[in-house]
């Protein structure tokens, strides 16, 4: 892809998430208008409202899941961790956003949900790797959903806190 194409494709996702998670019936066109670029350009990346929709969950994801080794990198093992659970209730939120448009694509007949799971296993694992946790990688996602899904970012503060607790408290006891 040329460096102006692949921009453009940029642009009109972060655009296109904008307008999905604050606008309940936004036009194709307009979200192509406020990226600068015409309706044809928005077309050739995404020929339906659905793809645009489903690029945008999985940019998200990707985001989410490619952090994972950057924040090992630049990170010691639980600073990394937390700061990516931290990520994940963001993510969880505009997900959340977004469930109209994902409604949409589910009833379109596309799954944009297929490979997530597997993704964020392996985000997880990575994480968890180095801590010598004995935390299931599924057992963390459950609860970080179960965070999620209380909207109070106070309280996802502290509860986030328990589940760090509760990882290095069995890391501890493989460690013996």
């Amino acid at each position: 892809m040329r460096a102006d194409a692949a921009r453009n494709r940029a642009l009109l996702l972060e655009v296109a998430l904008d307008a999905f998670t604050h606008e309940k019936d936004v036009t194709l066109g307009a979200i192509a208008k406020k990226a600068g670029v015409g309706i044809g350009t928005l077309y050739r990346h995404f020929p339906t409202r659905e793809a645009l929709i489903e690029a945008v969950y999985r940019t998200e994801l990707e985001k989410l899941c490619d952090a994972a080794p950057e924040l090992l990198e630049a990170h010691e093992p639980e600073a990394a961790l937390r700061e990516w659970m931290d990520r994940f209730i963001a993510y969880a939120a505009t997900k959340r956003d977004l469930k109209d448009a994902l409604q949409a694509v589910i009833a379109a007949g596309i799954n944009p949900f297929e490979h997530s799971r597997a993704k964020m296993t392996e985000a997880v694992s990575l994480l968890l790797t180095p801590l010598g946790a004995r935390t299931d990688p599924m057992d963390l996602m459950v609860m970080l959903i179960g965070v999620a899904q209380n909207g109070d970012p106070d309280q996802a503060e502290r509860m986030l806190d328990l589940i760090m607790d509760g990882i290095r408290f069995g890391a501890a006891r493989t460690v013996r």
